[in-house]
């Protein structure tokens, strides 16, 4: 088993054990991802990035993670596969002589 198996896992169990399947359909799961990055920009908000508390900042990335877990879950996707996917869609709109150092979108660049 890998790592995000057991995190899965451990987050099923933590939802079944509430019976909270019942709530967390795909737009639910997307409403509530969203609305913790939301929580999680508020760590940011009025101040410098230096100045953000770094134990809120876990807490709430954390909450993230635990959506988008369970989000992908709902769908039988393979995070480390959709990701590495991503990276790779990602590594074409921004090859490196292009993209290195510049903050421009691919359609910019």
């Amino acid at each position: 088993m890998n790592d995000i198996q057991d995190i899965t896992e451990a987050l099923l169990q933590f939802r079944n054990e509430r019976d909270w399947e019942q709530f967390h359909n795909p737009k639910d799961l997307a409403l509530a991802l969203s609305i913790e990055a939301g929580e999680l920009l508020e760590n940011f908000l009025w101040k410098s990035a230096e100045a953000a508390n770094p134990d809120k900042v876990k807490e709430e990335l954390a909450d993230v993670f635990a959506y988008a877990f369970l989000l992908a879950e709902k769908y039988h996707f393979d995070v480390k596969e959709i990701l590495l996917e991503k990276i790779k869609k990602n590594d074409v709109k921004y090859p490196v002589n292009k993209a290195k150092g510049t903050a421009k979108k691919y359609n910019e660049l």
